[in-house]
Protein backbone atom coordinates (compact mmCIF):
# COMPACT_ATOMS: atom_id res chain seq x y z
CA UNK A 1 0.00 0.00 0.00
CA UNK A 2 0.99 3.38 -0.97
CA UNK A 3 0.20 6.58 0.67
CA UNK A 4 0.79 9.87 -0.79
CA UNK A 5 0.10 13.10 1.77
CA UNK A 6 -1.55 15.42 -0.80
CA UNK A 7 -1.28 18.45 1.65
CA UNK A 8 -0.72 18.98 4.99
CA UNK A 9 -1.89 22.50 6.33
CA UNK A 10 -4.63 24.19 8.48
CA UNK A 11 -7.88 25.21 7.11
CA UNK A 12 -5.83 28.37 5.65
CA UNK A 13 -2.95 26.54 4.45
CA UNK A 14 0.38 27.49 4.72
CA UNK A 15 1.59 30.60 3.42
CA UNK A 16 -2.55 32.13 5.19
CA UNK A 17 -3.20 34.59 2.98
CA UNK A 18 -1.67 38.41 3.75
CA UNK A 19 0.06 36.86 6.40
CA UNK A 20 3.92 38.30 6.45
CA UNK A 21 4.98 36.15 9.07
CA UNK A 22 8.55 34.40 8.62
CA UNK A 23 6.72 30.80 8.38
CA UNK A 24 4.33 32.31 5.66
CA UNK A 25 7.71 33.76 3.97
CA UNK A 26 9.99 31.11 4.08
CA UNK A 27 11.63 29.53 0.69
CA UNK A 28 11.55 25.76 2.41
CA UNK A 29 9.10 23.79 -0.07
CA UNK A 30 8.40 21.75 3.15
CA UNK A 31 7.10 25.08 4.63
CA UNK A 32 4.21 25.28 2.03
CA UNK A 33 1.17 23.68 2.92
CA UNK A 34 -2.12 22.66 0.59
CA UNK A 35 -5.20 21.63 2.61
CA UNK A 36 -4.94 18.16 4.82
CA UNK A 37 -5.60 15.04 2.71
CA UNK A 38 -4.26 11.88 1.96
CA UNK A 39 -4.16 9.28 -0.89
CA UNK A 40 -4.10 5.89 -0.62
CA UNK A 41 -3.57 3.38 -3.33
CA UNK A 42 -3.05 -0.93 -3.25
CA UNK A 43 -3.35 -2.23 -6.62
CA UNK A 44 -5.74 -0.71 -8.81
CA UNK A 45 -7.41 0.74 -5.72
CA UNK A 46 -7.34 4.54 -5.05
CA UNK A 47 -9.00 6.45 -2.55
CA UNK A 48 -8.66 9.92 -1.51
CA UNK A 49 -9.67 11.01 2.25
CA UNK A 50 -11.39 14.20 2.07
CA UNK A 51 -11.60 16.46 -0.80
CA UNK A 52 -10.58 20.26 0.14
CA UNK A 53 -10.59 23.12 -1.92
CA UNK A 54 -6.86 22.29 -3.02
CA UNK A 55 -8.23 19.17 -4.55
CA UNK A 56 -7.76 19.83 -8.37
CA UNK A 57 -4.19 20.89 -7.57
CA UNK A 58 -3.72 18.12 -5.51
CA UNK A 59 -4.65 15.42 -8.38
CA UNK A 60 -2.93 17.17 -10.90
CA UNK A 61 0.18 17.71 -9.00
CA UNK A 62 0.40 14.29 -8.06
CA UNK A 63 -0.67 13.23 -12.10
CA UNK A 64 -3.65 10.66 -10.55
CA UNK A 65 -5.73 9.54 -13.52
CA UNK A 66 -8.02 7.17 -11.75
CA UNK A 67 -10.08 7.66 -8.53
CA UNK A 68 -12.37 4.69 -7.15
CA UNK A 69 -14.05 7.23 -3.97
CA UNK A 70 -13.43 10.49 -1.70
CA UNK A 71 -13.66 9.23 2.15
CA UNK A 72 -14.65 11.86 4.25
CA UNK A 73 -13.86 12.70 7.68
CA UNK A 74 -15.87 15.45 8.79
CA UNK A 75 -17.88 18.31 7.07
CA UNK A 76 -15.66 21.30 7.38
CA UNK A 77 -14.87 22.76 4.18
CA UNK A 78 -10.92 22.51 4.33
CA UNK A 79 -12.39 18.67 3.92
CA UNK A 80 -15.19 18.94 1.21
CA UNK A 81 -14.81 22.49 -0.58
CA UNK A 82 -13.08 20.56 -3.49
CA UNK A 83 -16.05 17.99 -4.34
CA UNK A 84 -16.81 19.65 -6.90
CA UNK A 85 -13.58 18.75 -9.16
CA UNK A 86 -14.77 15.12 -9.24
CA UNK A 87 -16.41 15.98 -11.97
CA UNK A 88 -12.72 15.80 -14.24
CA UNK A 89 -12.79 11.43 -12.79
CA UNK A 90 -16.92 11.68 -13.98
CA UNK A 91 -16.17 12.14 -17.39
CA UNK A 92 -13.03 10.17 -17.75
CA UNK A 93 -14.17 6.87 -16.40
CA UNK A 94 -17.47 7.17 -17.47
CA UNK A 95 -19.51 6.99 -13.48
CA UNK A 96 -20.44 8.92 -10.65
CA UNK A 97 -17.75 9.33 -7.69
CA UNK A 98 -18.81 7.08 -4.82
CA UNK A 99 -18.67 9.35 -1.60
CA UNK A 100 -18.36 7.69 1.89
CA UNK A 101 -19.23 9.55 5.10
CA UNK A 102 -21.65 10.00 8.21
CA UNK A 103 -25.18 10.48 7.42
CA UNK A 104 -24.66 14.04 9.46
CA UNK A 105 -21.71 14.94 6.95
CA UNK A 106 -23.46 13.18 4.06
CA UNK A 107 -26.11 15.90 4.88
CA UNK A 108 -23.90 18.69 4.53
CA UNK A 109 -22.58 17.22 1.25
CA UNK A 110 -25.88 17.64 -0.17
CA UNK A 111 -26.44 21.03 1.42
CA UNK A 112 -23.63 22.58 0.16
CA UNK A 113 -23.53 21.00 -3.58
CA UNK A 114 -27.25 21.15 -3.56
CA UNK A 115 -27.08 21.86 -7.32
CA UNK A 116 -25.65 18.01 -7.68
CA UNK A 117 -28.76 16.74 -6.60
CA UNK A 118 -31.30 18.51 -7.80
CA UNK A 119 -34.20 16.47 -10.15
CA UNK A 120 -33.70 18.68 -12.94
CA UNK A 121 -29.40 19.06 -13.03
CA UNK A 122 -27.76 21.34 -15.27
CA UNK A 123 -25.68 20.09 -17.52
CA UNK A 124 -21.88 19.03 -16.48
CA UNK A 125 -22.41 19.23 -12.11
CA UNK A 126 -20.51 16.58 -10.51
CA UNK A 127 -21.91 12.94 -10.49
CA UNK A 128 -21.73 11.64 -6.83
CA UNK A 129 -23.14 8.36 -5.12
CA UNK A 130 -23.63 9.08 -2.22
CA UNK A 131 -22.67 5.80 1.06
CA UNK A 132 -23.16 5.90 4.34
CA UNK A 133 -20.69 4.65 6.92
CA UNK A 134 -21.34 4.50 10.90
CA UNK A 135 -18.68 2.68 13.16
CA UNK A 136 -18.57 -0.19 11.22
CA UNK A 137 -15.76 -1.23 8.74
CA UNK A 138 -16.39 -0.86 5.07
CA UNK A 139 -15.03 -1.82 1.66
CA UNK A 140 -14.07 0.42 -0.99
CA UNK A 141 -13.30 -2.24 -3.59
CA UNK A 142 -10.47 -4.13 -2.00
CA UNK A 143 -9.74 -1.75 0.71
CA UNK A 144 -11.18 -2.40 4.19
CA UNK A 145 -11.62 1.28 6.23
CA UNK A 146 -11.93 0.77 10.19
CA UNK A 147 -13.81 3.79 11.47
CA UNK A 148 -11.81 5.80 14.34
CA UNK A 149 -13.98 8.36 15.94
CA UNK A 150 -12.98 11.46 18.11
CA UNK A 151 -14.12 14.53 18.72
CA UNK A 152 -13.13 17.95 17.00
CA UNK A 153 -14.44 20.35 19.89
CA UNK A 154 -18.01 19.04 20.16
CA UNK A 155 -18.15 18.48 16.33
CA UNK A 156 -17.82 14.05 15.77
CA UNK A 157 -14.84 13.57 12.93
CA UNK A 158 -13.80 9.67 11.94
CA UNK A 159 -10.43 9.07 11.31
CA UNK A 160 -9.56 5.55 9.20
CA UNK A 161 -7.28 2.59 9.66
CA UNK A 162 -6.53 0.56 6.83
CA UNK A 163 -4.30 -1.94 7.21
CA UNK A 164 -1.34 -1.41 9.18
CA UNK A 165 -2.02 2.32 8.43
CA UNK A 166 -3.85 4.70 10.74
CA UNK A 167 -5.30 8.19 10.19
CA UNK A 168 -6.83 10.87 12.58
CA UNK A 169 -7.17 14.85 11.19
CA UNK A 170 -8.93 16.95 13.32
CA UNK A 171 -9.13 15.95 16.30
CA UNK A 172 -8.62 17.30 19.92
CA UNK A 173 -10.23 14.22 22.12
CA UNK A 174 -10.37 10.17 21.52
CA UNK A 175 -11.27 7.58 23.60
CA UNK A 176 -9.49 4.76 24.91
CA UNK A 177 -11.01 1.70 22.74
CA UNK A 178 -10.99 4.52 19.63
CA UNK A 179 -7.29 4.83 20.04
CA UNK A 180 -6.92 1.19 20.92
CA UNK A 181 -8.48 0.57 16.85
CA UNK A 182 -5.00 2.08 16.05
CA UNK A 183 -2.68 -0.29 18.04
CA UNK A 184 -0.52 -1.92 15.65
CA UNK A 185 -0.58 0.40 12.77
CA UNK A 186 3.04 0.53 11.44
CA UNK A 187 2.42 3.98 10.49
CA UNK A 188 0.32 6.68 12.28
CA UNK A 189 -0.66 9.88 10.90
CA UNK A 190 -2.23 12.41 13.22
CA UNK A 191 -2.64 16.20 13.33
CA UNK A 192 -0.99 18.43 15.60
CA UNK A 193 -2.27 22.33 14.72
CA UNK A 194 0.40 23.97 16.32
CA UNK A 195 2.79 24.11 19.93
CA UNK A 196 0.25 26.05 22.18
CA UNK A 197 -3.33 23.98 23.08
CA UNK A 198 -5.42 24.72 20.72
CA UNK A 199 -9.44 24.48 21.41
CA UNK A 200 -10.44 21.86 18.72
CA UNK A 201 -6.88 20.28 17.64
CA UNK A 202 -4.19 18.47 19.26
CA UNK A 203 -1.45 20.49 20.17
CA UNK A 204 2.12 19.51 19.00
CA UNK A 205 3.01 18.02 22.30
CA UNK A 206 -0.61 16.32 22.68
CA UNK A 207 0.35 14.56 19.15
CA UNK A 208 3.47 13.43 20.20
CA UNK A 209 2.01 11.62 23.28
CA UNK A 210 -0.48 10.20 21.81
CA UNK A 211 2.41 8.24 19.07
CA UNK A 212 4.77 7.52 21.01
CA UNK A 213 1.98 5.63 23.25
CA UNK A 214 0.79 3.74 19.89
CA UNK A 215 4.46 3.27 19.27
CA UNK A 216 4.19 2.90 15.72
CA UNK A 217 7.41 2.17 13.58
CA UNK A 218 6.69 5.92 11.74
CA UNK A 219 4.34 8.53 13.15
CA UNK A 220 3.73 11.95 11.21
CA UNK A 221 2.04 14.96 12.23
CA UNK A 222 -0.70 16.87 9.84
CA UNK A 223 -2.44 19.76 9.68
CA UNK A 224 -0.17 22.14 10.43
CA UNK A 225 -0.33 25.84 11.11
CA UNK A 226 1.86 28.88 10.57
CA UNK A 227 2.43 28.84 14.21
CA UNK A 228 4.10 25.13 14.76
CA UNK A 229 7.43 27.19 13.11
CA UNK A 230 9.63 26.70 10.56
CA UNK A 231 9.35 22.91 9.42
CA UNK A 232 13.47 22.10 9.90
CA UNK A 233 13.43 23.51 13.25
CA UNK A 234 10.98 21.23 14.52
CA UNK A 235 12.44 18.56 13.28
CA UNK A 236 15.21 19.06 15.39
CA UNK A 237 12.69 18.54 18.51
CA UNK A 238 10.74 15.80 17.59
CA UNK A 239 11.48 11.93 18.80
CA UNK A 240 13.90 9.85 15.91
CA UNK A 241 10.33 7.92 14.51
CA UNK A 242 8.30 10.95 14.64
CA UNK A 243 8.06 14.00 11.49
CA UNK A 244 6.44 16.74 10.79
CA UNK A 245 4.35 15.46 7.19
CA UNK A 246 5.14 18.02 3.85
CA UNK A 247 2.90 17.95 0.94
CA UNK A 248 3.69 15.58 -1.24
CA UNK A 249 5.25 12.53 0.98
CA UNK A 250 4.85 9.18 -0.44
CA UNK A 251 5.31 6.22 2.23
CA UNK A 252 5.06 2.68 1.76
CA UNK A 253 3.24 0.43 4.12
Amino acid sequence: MEITVLGTGTSQGVPVVACKCPVCLSKDSRDKRLRTSVLVKQGDDCVAIDAGPDFRQQMLREGVGKLDAVVITHSHKDHIGGLDDVRAFNWVQKKAMDVYATPQVLRIVKQDFSYAFEEEKYPGVPKINLHAIDNLPFLVNNLEFIPIKALHLKMPVLGFRIGDFSYLTDANQIEAEELDKMRGSKVVIINALRKKKHISHFSLEEAVAILQELAPEKGYLTHISHQMGFSADVEKELPENIHLAYDGLKLKV
